[in-house]
């Protein structure tokens, strides 16, 4: 048994109205050294098998035919197990 975790983000050159309002909130409650701020997303996977080569290939399939939107994300993933 594997397990995958995978982490999206969104591409430095995409703009990010969600971190732009989460790093005004921060500022507004006193946080002002907070410069920059992008959300993303985190996953975990479980993965029914032992087979690490066969594992990352069918995560990269995952990653970009649903858990990441390439045009606008990274994604990165780590195996463990």
């Amino acid at each position: 048994m594997l397990k995958a975790k995978v982490y999206v983000t969104i591409k430095q050159s995409v703009l990010d109205p969600q971190g732009v309002a989460v790093q005004g909130a921060l500022h507004s409650i006193g946080y002002k050294e907070v410069e920059s701020l992008r959300i993303g997303k985190y996953m975990e996977l479980e993965l029914n098998t032992d087979n690490r080569e066969e594992a990352e290939r069918r995560v990269k399939e995952m990653c970009e035919k649903l858990l990441a939107n390439t045009v606008v994300e990274n994604y990165r993933y780590e195996l463990e197990g």
